[in-house]
């Protein structure tokens, strides 16, 4: 049976979280200077901040009866197949190395973007899910 659901990875999100509670401590208990508690205590937010909302967001994209579900911070968006105007990878080079992105162009002329992190698998296994479902290959 193939994945019909793909959400950012557990692991990497309980991760950020960590670090981000480990650099809160540290910069109200073991940071002596003022501007490096004030920058420590930021990133630490930010951390905490993101892993808040990649929690969140899970499963960021799922086929569903009703369409393509599509969550984001505020709630779910579910995109039919008429609603679909194109699905398609982008791929480009960065830092030596290959980034792919998936791509689904709506019919109201929206983009949505999912990286390997919304995922949690490279985009292309994505892409051949939603074309066996159908979605795909417009």
């Amino acid at each position: 049976m193939q994945q019909t659901q793909w959400s950012p990875p557990t692991a990497g999100i309980a991760i950020c979280a960590a670090i981000g509670l480990t650099m809160a401590i540290g910069a109200v208990t073991v940071v002596t200077d003022v501007p490096g508690r004030a920058l420590a205590g930021i990133a630490a937010i930010g951390l905490l901040a993101f892993a808040t909302v990649s929690w969140r967001a899970r499963p960021k994209l799922a086929i569903t009866d009703d369409g393509l579900a599509v969550r984001g911070w505020f709630g779910t968006r579910v995109l039919t197949r008429p609603d679909i105007a194109a699905i398609r990878i982008t791929e480009f080079r960065r830092l030596a190395r290959k980034v792919r992105l998936l791509e689904i162009d709506t019919a109201d002329d929206s983009l949505l973007v999912f990286t390997r992190w919304d995922l949690g698998t490279d985009p292309l296994n994505v892409l051949d899910a939603l074309t066996d479902a159908g979605y795909a290959g417009r």
